[in-house]
């Protein structure tokens, strides 16, 4: 005979006991480790590896990071529309969207961004920059340009507005047999009428005889946006299914 209640206490005691331990060691990390830490970034790390100890597919976000898939499984953001780099600890911009607001002022590939609002660029890392630039649609950003084979800086003024993030790139290969080739490089809320819109075209060449769906380096994202690409492709049959404790 085991007293039910005797086993919830004891266990109760030693999640406690761990509990406890886990406070130690912080406090001992705090006072004692060669560098000074973070206790929130640790927090978040335990945190993580706590739920990664699962299985590979459980972890936490914070609120920093749920924010930006936010915005990513959002398929568009308040922004300038360029593509950026890092070269020599400055930003470099690798191209600007057509049609977007960087486009039209002026803002040509090879452009090296120095000054956001007039706060210095070098020593930022890339995601800073990004985060900067990012902002209110509607609101204004003061952007300082270096150029080859320009002496002066160029300062250029520009209104964010709704940037569209391109999740769908396609094209026709092949020359007397022609292939629809899609490469899909993240499933946002966009992805899928993306997707559709290219096959539109593609249906456009009578030559076509077939599609290349290239899922290569997709990271994910939502859920909804691959059962419905999917369903796209297939007449019948079960996508997707999920199970739980309860189910």
């Amino acid at each position: 005979f085991i007293n039910s209640s005797y086993v919830y206490s004891k266990n109760s005691n030693e999640i406690y006991e761990k509990i406890d331990l886990f406070g130690e060691v912080l406090e001992t990390i705090k006072k004692e480790y060669v560098d000074e830490v973070n206790q929130a970034d640790i927090m978040d790390s335990a945190i993580n590896g706590l739920l990664q100890s699962l299985d590979p597919y459980s972890a936490y976000m914070s609120p920093k990071s749920f924010e930006g898939m936010q915005t990513d499984t959002k398929g568009e953001f308040g922004g300038l529309g360029i593509e950026i780099g890092m070269e020599s600890g400055v930003v470099k911009v690798i191209s600007p969207i057509d049609g977007t607001p960087a486009s039209n002022a002026g803002i040509k590939a090879g452009d090296y961004i120095v000054r956001i609002n007039g706060e210095q660029v070098r020593g930022k890392s890339l995601t800073e920059a990004v985060e900067l630039m990012r902002g209110l649609i509607g609101s204004e950003i003061k952007l300082t340009i270096r150029r080859k084979d320009e002496k002066k800086a160029l300062e250029f003024k520009i209104k964010r507005a709704i940037i569209e993030v391109k999740s769908v790139e396609a094209r026709i290969i092949g020359d007397k047999k022609e292939i629809g080739y899609l490469r899909l490089k993240s499933f946002n809320q966009n992805s899928d009428k993306q997707l559709i819109k290219n096959i539109n075209n593609f249906e456009k060449n009578k030559k076509l005889i077939g599609y290349i769906l290239d899922l290569r380096n997709n990271p994910g994202g939502l859920l909804t946006q691959a059962i419905s690409i999917s369903d796209f492709f297939l007449n019948d049959g079960e996508i997707v299914s999920t199970k739980g404790r309860k189910i």
